[in-house]
């Protein structure tokens, strides 16, 4: 059986076990990370040396790290993946550039707002910091908005974009944070809250 070792409140480990719904594959959650320990251990060093989660065993013995990687990993190996990951090379790199700019651009910000409301006592919060946060994130939603208003979803059809995507839509709009109205993210929003996984590993409450 295809094991995830990952906290289920990580965005990143959130990607992976939708994903895997997504695709209906059987599989079993070990808590690592965060209050759960276990990364700094050195069995679980041997399969990811970052100390970070999630990390992926398949049932052959193969470990993957890199939420993104894994997603990528899954959809061209197992039944289903390429609906949600194309194989035309434009395509394919269209869904890729979403997924690298979450990493690169989105991802910052949303950590400092996420961080400062959800993991920082109350009067340990950088506000100053979380203000240019919320004013990068809001700029950087405004491009997915702008996005989704050509294409429906991130990439043309739901895709993996979606789901790296989306996992942190929801928290953006969870946060207690100033949003301007964009009605096109939000109605995407809504479209992901009716898939059952979505709900199941994403949409919950922030903690």
């Amino acid at each position: 059986m295809i094991t995830v070792w990952g906290r289920k409140n990580s965005v990143n480990v959130m990607k992976v076990l939708w994903l895997l719904e997504e695709l209906g594959l059987d599989h079993r959650r070990i808590d690592a990370g965060g209050a759960f320990g276990r990364t700094r251990d050195a069995d679980y060093l041997a399969m990811n040396p970052n100390a970070t989660v999630p990390t992926l065993v398949m049932p052959n013995g193969f470990t993957l790290w890199e939420s993104n990687t894994i997603l990528r990993y899954l959809c061209r190996t197992q039944p289903g993946g390429n609906a949600l990951y194309p194989e035309a090379a434009e395509a394919r790199a269209d869904v890729e550039r979403w997924m690298d700019w979450q990493l690169a651009v989105l991802g910052e910000p949303m950590r400092v707002i996420f961080w400062t409301f959800v993991r920082t006592p109350e009067a340990e919060r950088d506000l100053a910091a979380a203000a240019r946060a919320r004013d990068s994130a809001e700029r950087l939603w405004r491009m997915v908005e702008a996005r989704l208003g050509e294409t429906g979803f991130i990439a043309g059809g739901f895709s993996i974009a979606d789901i790296v995507l989306g996992c942190f839509v929801h928290r953006w709009f969870a946060l207690p944070v100033a949003r301007p109205d964009m009605p096109v993210l939000r109605g995407w929003y809504e479209r992901l809250l009716h898939r059952p996984a979505y709900r199941a590993h994403v949409a919950q409450p922030l903690s």
